[in-house]
């Protein structure tokens, strides 16, 4: 029905950049809310960033704040700038979208590892 997927992945050394896209297809559902997820081995999945689809106000968790920025463009691409990374910053990152109040949609995750 709806399809969910990351890209922009990869391996970088602590203090470089990447940055994260997620489309969507299949069928057209309406966004609340779409944010960024991630996991790392062995952790619970916790919240990276968040945008409201409608207004374009951004939440991002602590641990991120300063360095990574979530955004959209026009065709309703979502996208995660990531700088200055970090060891701790090594995950498994999804994209998720919110029609209504939960986040319903789950990308399969792509992997970021930052070296030391």
């Amino acid at each position: 029905q709806v399809q969910l997927a990351e890209s922009g992945g990869g391996l970088v050394q602590a203090g470089g950049s990447l940055r994260l896209s997620c489309a969507a297809s299949g069928r057209t559902f309406n966004k609340k809310f779409m944010a960024w997820f991630r996991q790392a081995p062995g952790r619970e999945r916790e919240f990276v960033a968040q945008i409201n689809w409608n207004d374009g106000e951004t939440k991002y968790a602590i641990s991120v704040m300063g360095r990574f920025t979530i955004s959209r463009d026009n065709a309703e691409n979502m996208y995660l700038q990531m700088n200055s990374l970090k060891p701790d910053d090594t995950a498994v990152y999804y994209c998720a979208a919110a029609p209504i109040d939960l986040y319903t949609y789950w990308g399969q995750g792509t992997q970021v590892t930052v070296s030391s």
